[in-house]
This record gives structure tokens, sequence and C-alpha cells, in this order.
């Protein structure tokens, strides 16, 4: 144990030449060295105790995936900063108090947090810290433009994406610092990175070198096809960046200073910022987490009990019958992760077509999703649904038929995903029920119609406007 002025920090040097006090950074979403100002505050104020803490309330709120991906990202840093990484679990604030305590440290740094349980967390840290005589400083964020930074001329947020863009991109945002060192504090007691919980989904790589090799690969060639490639799911036309934004491996930041003005680089770059405009929602209306953001819409009509039960079981395991809909939810399942077009095609399909509450499909991302982000995700499910911010309009429903055979001509991310049907022709395998021999042998037939479940939520629709007259 490390303690007050008689420790090695409080000793002193040469002529009497005191050595600084320890600090502490407390890492959260922000899993790197490099362009990392909070951190670069930290390494200048004196020897960093490197922590991260094992927050239950969080932590039982994330699936398997990724717990698993976290450790492999913690795994990552620990390496990274010469395997002095503290791992603490318990209360923030207690467990905090207590490594200063360990340490003789006084002071604590961190990444700003935008979310809801973080703002409430970080400012109970602040009170406890501040009674007890000790001192916080959060700096920066996660972001390239910090939610609360960009209004309308009005002075109010914005609520739809496109004007919010171009603010944004007015706004602008620092260029990327280089990788920080700090004199790492040695020797304090630590509980151990967590075992990663088994998963039988194929993870990414984790870590700051694994995100810079995913970035670099990216930028170098697909970037400049994204407009269209982006919407393929059938070819590695994404960047697959997204766990590593979730975890802070890389920051938005680093990526933007890499795109030039190409069209496929801008339509990149407003990628980047539907995740800071959804972010900037939640920051405004913390309860359009679980809630529709828009009131009129919370009184849709449902599909509740056994049967809506049943159906959306066999939307989470892949059995609808919908080729491009079962596709999707097995790649879920299978890598933790999804293809952003058919994320949209089969949030469409389980409200529009199954008419189940949008609530239970991003509970379900958000269990199976290594990339899960609660802004990002509560609220991409709330456009497909009609209920949210910029939404998709309501009568705007997917017909799954179509979108397979446009973003997926080939049927190439149909046969790699749904092998009962891999032998089939580009021409029926998009809707194994019409061919003349019918779907194969165990593989189902169409969970629903999708032509009579549009009418029905059209209908549903519109008798819900009648009430808001």
């Amino acid at each position: 144990m490390i303690q007050g002025p008689t420790s090695r920090f409080g000793e002193f040097l040469g002529q009497h030449e005191p050595v600084p006090a320890p600090v502490i950074f407390w890492f959260r979403r922000d899993l790197r060295l490099a362009d990392h100002p909070a951190l670069a505050q930290a390494a200048a104020a004196g020897p960093v105790v490197p922590v991260f803490l094992l927050d239950e309330k969080l932590r039982s709120t994330s699936g398997a995936a990724r717990l698993a991906y976290l450790s492999a990202c913690l795994e990552s840093l620990n390496a990274d900063i010469g395997g002095h990484l503290v791992i603490r679990s318990g209360d923030p604030s207690t467990a905090l108090q207590q490594l200063c305590r360990d340490t003789g440290a006084t002071t604590i740094y961190a990444t700003d947090d935008f979310a809801p349980y973080g703002r409430s967390r970080d400012t109970g840290v602040g009170t406890a810290f501040a009674d007890a005589g000790l001192e916080v400083h959060y700096r920066d964020s996660n972001y390239a433009v910090p939610p609360g930074s960009v209004f309308t001329g009005g002075g109010t947020s914005y609520k739809v994406f496109t004007p919010f863009f171009r603010a944004w991109k007015t706004h602008g945002w620092a260029d990327p610092q280089g990788r920080i060192d700090a004199d790492w504090v040695t020797g304090v007691t630590s509980e151990g990175i967590p075992a990663a919980p088994t998963v039988a989904a194929d993870l990414p790589a984790a870590g700051e070198r694994a995100a810079w090799e995913r970035a670099e690969a990216f930028l170098d060639g697909p970037v400049f096809s994204y407009d269209d490639a982006r919407n393929n799911p059938g070819i590695e036309g994404t960047s697959r960046l997204s766990p590593h934004l979730k975890w802070g491996t890389i920051h938005p930041r680093q990526l933007l200073a890499r795109l030039g003005p190409d069209p496929s680089e801008d339509v990149f770059r407003s990628e980047i910022c539907w995740r800071e405009f959804y972010a900037e929602v939640l920051f405004n209306r913390p309860d359009s987490a679980r809630q529709a953001f828009a009131p009129k819409m919370a009184a849709m009509e449902v599909d509740t009990g056994t049967h809506a039960d049943e159906r959306f079981q066999r939307w989470c395991d892949g059995q609808t019958g919908y080729p491009i809909v079962d596709a999707g939810m097995r790649q879920l399942r299978a890598e933790g992760w999804m293809h952003n077009r058919v994320r949209m095609i089969v949030g469409s399909f389980l409200v529009k077509d199954l008419h189940l509450d949008w609530t239970r499909g991003a509970r379900w991302f958000m269990d199976q999703l290594v990339d899960g982000d609660l802004a990002s995700n509560n609220h991409g499910w709330q456009w497909v649904a009609g209920t949210g911010t910029d939404a998709s309009p309501y009568f705007r429903i997917f017909n799954p038929m179509n979108q397979s055979r446009k973003f997926d001509p080939t049927g190439r991310y149909l046969r790699r995903w749904v092998p009962e049907i891999a032998h089939m022709t580009d021409k029926d395998i998009h809707e194994p029920w019409s061919c003349k021999a019918g779907a194969p042998a165990g593989y189902p037939g169409p969970i629903v119609d999708h032509g009579a479940e549009r009418n029905e939520s059209l209908a549903r629709y519109d008798r819900l406007k009648q009430t808001w007259a």
C-alpha cells in the first residue's frame, strides 16, 4: 500500500526537489493511449495510476459478447501500459476513494460521459469527492463534437439529422493528438482483468492496434466506394469500426482527420455524425432511450401474449422464413454484429410485420451486439419504428424480398448465413417459398404474409392518427 507524504511520492530528489503526488486516471470507454486529452492532462499532473472499474450496473446490462470484447480490450490496454492497469470493482465513489487511500492520490481525471447513467454516476462521484476533500476532473468526450455543443439559430437542440450534420461540420473539432507517454505507477493492488465469458460469436480483434489496422484497411481503399458498397451486405463495404468506437480504442477525431473531399468520404463522415447526432438526442432526452421520442406514437397498438412471444423467438433465432431477415439474425448471433442495412430490414420486420414493440428488438440487439451503444442502437430502432426524432415515417415499410433483391442480388449474403437455401438460383433464393418446389426441406415457410401484415400496420397507424384529432 502506498500512503501519504512518507511514500516514495512524497520523498525528495537531489536538492530537496519534491516528486509530484500520483494522480488517478479512470479509463471508461476510452481504452487507448493516442489522442487522449484527458489522459494527457493527468500525465502532465504527475505519475498516473491507471484504473478501470468493474461497475456492476453496467456489467449487468451488457451481453456476453460485449463483456468478452471488453476483456480483450482491457488486456490490450494493459499490455500497452506495461501491465500496470489496475482493476477494481464496486460502487465507483467507494472504489475510487479507496484507491486514493491506497496510493496517496487526491485527484482523479476521466473522459466526460454524456449518457444518462454516466452523467448521474459522475455527478455522484464528483459530489462524494468534494465532500472528502478530493478532486475529480472530467475532460474531453468520446465524440468529435461533445453533446450539447451544437444549437439551432434559435438556440435549441437539433431534432433532424441533415441540419445537425451541417452545423456539426461547421462547428468542427480539434486535430488528433499523439500517443501519451505517462509515468505509470506500479505495484498497486489490482483484482485483475476478469476472464472473458465464453461466447459462440466470432469477435473482432480488440485493442488500439487492432483498431488502427482495421481503420487503415478501410481508409486506404474501401472508403472511396463506400457510398454504394455500404448497402450490400454480401461484400466488405463497411468500415466495421463500430466496436472500436464503442470502446474508444480509436477516436472519431482520428478518423475524421483522415477523410478528404471525395463524395464517398463525406458519406462516411455523415455516418460518424449519425453516431454523434444520436448521442445529442439522448443527452437532451434521456427518456428516449426506452420511450418513444414522439409522444403521439407511444400508443401504437402492438401484439403481446404467447403468440407474440413465439414470433419474437423465431425472429431472434433466424427462423422467420424470410431469408434476408434470417441471415441478419444469424449473423448477429455468430459475430455479435450485423450489417447496418440489414439492421434496418430486420427492425422493420419486427415492428411492421410482426407488430411487436421496438423496445423488444432494441433489448435483444443490446444483449447480442459487441458494438452495442445505447444512443445509436435505441434511436436507430426508433427511426425504423417511426417513433423517434428524424424518424422514418411509420408508413415506410421495408419489403424484405425487394430489399434482398436490390442489395444482395446474387444472394451471396443469404448463402453464407442461410445454408439451407444456398443451392437455390439467384432468382428464387430471395423468396424460396414461391418457387415451384416450395421452400427447401429444413427451412421454414414465411412466418407471416408480408403484404397482409403491411396492410395491418397501416390500418393500425390510421387508427392511431384518429386519436390525435
